[in-house]
């Protein structure tokens, strides 16, 4: 059903930028800055009416819709997702950012984005803004260097856009975090209540389950049969964490997220195999060796950081990666002092270079279409192999009877076996010995009880 929905709005949205018989769009000046593509929340408006034979009510309730989710944004009050029936400006998002491409919202890429804003505003930034950033520095306050740094390089090549250009992706980029980090409003009493609607909410998790329903133990049932009941050990041999031929359900959670990716032993097995071929392995190591370092024993720790930086940073390194200098001065100076995340600014570097250049050539590369198509689709087990695995199953035995029988099969085992004459010699000795010392003991005793009579 979300499917579908996606499928019916996005087509909305081809028909309302229509450039003939869409919603009509014409510069407007926004203060000063002309915007290009423009449209009114009253064009909107009246344009589903009158395509869909609607009251305004519900064209203005599904106008609405559209901005909460994102495929319209305002131009003027970015912080009202709601669709003005009057001359207020909006214009159509980009499908790049539409909920549809279910890119993953990250606390890294705010944290840029309000950075970015910091020095744009020069440190007046909105309540919520100012809470959020204040909380994200806290946070990551490990890398918030590597943060600022990202802010800056990105604000730079803003200021090289035209106005108009660098008005409206302004725009668009902060009508995706208003919908994607809805902002928060103070009510007289000090209470904080989110401004996002609960069916956008409600819409993210049913698209969620939706993905991932069939990759839920308790929603979907183990392929080909769950090991714990039927006794049968096939499900485990192949989800091995370095199986050679994967099952499809593994290979198809690959295409979830890059972290997905990289959290499967196998599936990182086959992107190294990529990243080979493109001779960019590099990459992966050095965020391996990175997460290596920081979960890793402390004794390890300074060793260990060296030879990251032998290998992979320092000139002329066998594998040397590819950074900007910011970031390798901060590692640099940081490795002075090494401790479990020195390295995280150079790790995050390269896990966005790689999540955003050489995760979507690899979805489209023969190494993945390869091992996507040799994967296995496991049939479910029939009746007839559960109840001949059933058949098969015995009960456990108590530890009691375990220690019992282990101790009976030793004193067979020592009636069944050869006889040494010297021993049982040696122990009938033993045992006179202890007779006679027995029988002066008891003579000894008996004489000093006389005598004491």
């Amino acid at each position: 059903p979300t499917s579908c929905i996606c499928l019916f709005v996005e087509a909305v949205m081809l028909e309302m930028q229509d450039p003939k018989t869409g919603v009509k769009s014409q510069p407007q000046k926004l203060v000063i800055t002309t915007i290009p593509h423009a449209i009114t929340g009253e064009d909107v408006v009246t344009w589903l009416a009158n395509r869909y034979t609607i009251e305004a009510e519900e064209a203005w309730a599904l106008g609405t819709m559209l901005v909460a989710f994102g495929y319209i944004y305002p131009l003027q009050d970015h912080k009202r997702l709601v669709i003005k029936p009057d001359t207020a400006l909006y214009r159509f998002q980009t499908p790049y950012f539409w909920p549809a491409q279910q890119w993953p919202v990250e606390d890294t890429d705010y944290a840029i984005y309000l950075a970015k804003r910091n020095i744009r505003k020069k440190g007046v930034l909105e309540m919520h803004e100012q809470e959020q950033y204040s909380s994200l520095h806290k946070w990551m306050n490990h890398k918030w260097d590597f943060i600022v740094m990202q802010a800056k390089e990105q604000y730079r090549a803003g200021k090289e856009r035209k106005k108009p250009d660098r008005a409206v992706f302004d725009c668009q980029e902060r009508a995706y975090w208003v919908v994607h980090r809805p902002p928060m409003i103070f009510t007289q009493q000090s209470i904080m209540r989110p401004r996002v609607k609960s069916s956008v909410s409600i819409g993210a998790l049913v698209k969620y389950s939706v993905t991932c329903n069939k990759h839920d133990p308790f929603l979907a049932p183990c392929l080909p049969s769950n090991p714990w009941v039927t006794d049968d050990v096939t499900y485990w041999l192949l989800n091995m964490a370095n199986v050679d031929i994967p099952t499809k359900m593994r290979v198809e959670r690959w295409t979830f997220s890059f972290g997905e990716l990289l959290s499967d032993p196998r599936g990182r097995d086959d992107f190294r195999l990529f990243l080979k071929k493109e001779f960019s392995g590099e990459n992966l190591a050095f965020w391996e060796a990175c997460e290596d370092l920081k979960w890793g024993t402390a004794a390890t720790m300074n060793e260990k950081a060296q030879q990251v930086y032998k290998t992979f940073l320092a000139r002329g390194a066998p594998r040397w990666i590819n950074i900007d200098g910011k970031t390798m001065e901060v590692t640099v100076k940081g490795l002075k002092h090494p401790h479990r995340y020195v390295l995280d600014a150079a790790q995050t570097h390269i896990f966005m270079l790689m999540k955003k250049d050489s995760y979507g050539r690899y979805l489209k590369s023969p190494v993945f279409k390869d091992t996507q198509k040799r994967a296995i689709g496991p049939d479910q087990h029939s009746v007839s192999q559960l109840e001949a695995n059933a058949r098969k199953r015995r009960p456990s035995i108590s530890p009691i009877i375990v220690r019992q029988q282990e101790k009976e099969e030793r004193a067979r085992m020592a009636t069944s076996g050869p006889v040494d004459i010297t021993q049982v010699m040696s122990k009938l000795s033993n045992k006179d010995l202890l007779t006679c010392i027995d029988i002066n003991t008891h003579t000894s005793r008996s004489t000093t009880t006389h005598t004491h009579t």
